[in-house]
């Protein structure tokens, strides 16, 4: 008896591990990875990453920096992994697809300014895919973002303020 259950935990294991490395073998999900880190998502998707030190534990699982634009308000990047709380876990494929490629979110906002969504516009649907694939396949991190904030509302992270010229040439400068 003894024998037999150590024969099927080896097999479920050997089965669990055969899993692990065909999903870390995908080459769509291979692709999705390229894209994703050739496309910057990690910098604002990332905490740590503005500060010079990303946390890889909570790789893609929501920013603790802000992006503040005139007149608009704070925007902090959300987390990205399949968290079904705090991130994308309950989107679907499609949802995440309209959302990379047209800015609109399943609740019908559109998505920050800063999120360069327009050159994603040009993505293959395959290469959006393949994204997804990627995005879902990443550990989930519970982690939910601040904001956004309006222009009324006191962010609790910290801001990169994108200023017009003249607002920025009329700061004070070091001596």
């Amino acid at each position: 008896m003894i024998g037999r259950a150590c024969l099927v935990l080896l097999a479920t294991l050997l089965l669990v591990a055969m899993a692990v490395a065909a999903k870390a073998a995908d080459p769509r999900i291979e692709r999705g990875k390229y894209l994703v880190q050739f496309g910057g998502c990690n910098d604002c998707h990332t905490p740590g990453y503005f500060m010079g030190k990303p946390d890889m534990a909570r790789y893609l699982g929501g920013s603790d920096v802000g992006f503040a634009i005139p007149g608009l308000g704070v925007f902090v990047g959300p987390n990205l992994t399949p968290d079904k709380a705090t991130g994308l876990g309950e989107w679907t494929a499609a949802q995440i697809v309209t959302a990379i490629t047209t800015g609109a979110r399943p609740d019908g906002r559109i998505l920050a300014p800063i999120m360069p969504w327009r050159a994603f516009s040009h993505l293959t649907h395959a290469d959006a895919m393949d994204i997804v694939l990627f995005l879902k396949s990443v550990p989930p991190v519970a982690h939910k973002v601040s904001g956004p904030f309006s222009p009324s509302q006191k962010p609790d992270v910290f801001v990169m303020t994108l200023l017009p010229a003249d607002v920025y040439a009329g700061l004070p400068r070091p001596r």
